[in-house]
């Protein structure tokens, strides 16, 4: 349980930095009596910047040397533990902690979120996700690689900026932009986010004091970005973009889904979800594509539950019709499941490097 006293963070994630310091700023205009601490990667020199400032000016500018200069170890190594410190200082109301460019805000949420006792002195009041209105769709749904574009990242970090830009999306309370949107930028923005993130298209428009108050829910937000998920998505009521919900109580076949990969997790869009193999039954198949890269692998079992292929799409283009009849194509056939069944007993799928050797034949 998190402390009555603890001092409210109000988290900023994105992946370019001046949106993220004009929101930081914003901020800092309506908390005067809040702190401010700037965490900054130098990957070529392997040192991370830390700077501290409130109403009054810098209180502190520290460079530490890390031993690989990268936004976990950043956050592993003096995010958590700087927050803490700070809350424990006793003379702010509130922190406003800016991430290293490409953090993920849930990174942070995770460790005080469910270990609150071992960061006793701050709790996670809200996350903020700033981005550029002016490249909005491209970062959302576009091919770049992190380390492609001029960012404070390691030369071979090969995220998809679509991946972390959308993965920040979908975890936020609240979304703040530079300028106004058109239809279809809010629509992709709306079918990414949970339901009820208000999307601010100003960051001098950000209200801070019910971000200072609380707005984040942790189960809630774990909810949402969730692998597996069972609930109904809500009616977005959308024109402009669309949204694609395969599910399916089946598994993928092996074969099909192999050779359709390339079209399933292609193109402008977003996907997302959990799928399952007759080939492992027990494993919980993690689907994560974004700007035409797809990411799979496996992190649980089923254990109890009834396994689920259930895969999440957003985009913009035509190919919304083409790709659910693609997907449906990938589950077992009725003949199939009369004449194999769902559980196979093989030694090998073709799925090996993404998903690891078969444990044990079903």
């Amino acid at each position: 349980m998190t402390p009555l006293h603890a001092v409210p963070v109000i988290l900023i994630s994105g992946i370019e930095d001046e949106p993220m310091a004009a929101a930081a700023i914003a901020l800092q205009w309506d908390l005067p009596r809040a702190v401010s601490v700037r965490h900054v990667v130098d990957p070529d020199r392997d040192v991370l910047w830390r700077i501290v400032s409130d109403a009054t000016g810098v209180v502190e500018r520290l460079e530490i040397d890390v031993e690989h200069a990268c936004v976990s170890c950043a956050i592993r190594e003096d995010v958590v533990p700087t927050l803490d410190r700070l809350g424990a200082d006793g003379r702010w109301e509130t922190i406003i902690a800016q991430l290293p460019v490409t953090a993920e805000a849930v990174q942070v949420c995770r460790v005080i979120g469910w270990a609150p006792h071992e960061v006793p002195h701050v709790r996670i009041a809200a996350s903020l996700v700033a981005l550029s209105s002016e490249t909005l769709l491209d970062d959302l749904l576009g091919d770049d690689l992190i380390n492609e574009r001029d960012l404070p990242v390691r030369g071979d970090d090969s995220r998809g900026v679509a991946e972390v830009a959308c993965a920040m999306v979908e975890y936020a309370d609240v979304i703040a932009v530079g300028d106004e949107l058109d239809d279809e930028e809010r629509e992709v923005l709306a079918a990414l986010a949970r339901p009820g993130v208000p999307v601010v298209e100003s960051f001098s428009q950000v209200d801070a004091r019910p971000l200072e108050v609380g707005v984040h829910d942790h189960r809630r937000n774990e909810a949402w970005v969730a692998e597996v998920r069972r609930e109904a998505l809500p009616d977005r009521q959308l024109d402009a973009a669309w949204v694609l919900d395969f599910e399916s109580d089946r598994p993928f076949h092996p074969d099909r889904l192999r050779d359709a990969i390339a079209l399933l997790g292609g193109g402008p869009r977003r996907s997302r979800g959990c799928f399952w193999l007759p080939s492992r039954p027990g494993q919980v198949c993690v689907w994560d594509g974004a700007g035409g890269q797809l990411s799979v692998g496996s992190t649980e079992t089923w254990g109890n539950s009834r396994p689920l292929t259930r895969i999440t799409v957003v985009g913009i283009d035509d190919g919304r019709d083409e790709l659910e009849q693609a997907f449906a194509s990938c589950v077992l056939s009725d003949a199939e499941m009369r004449e194999r069944g769902p559980y196979w007993e093989v030694t090998r799928d073709g799925f090996e490097s993404w998903l690891g050797q078969i444990r044990r034949a079903a």
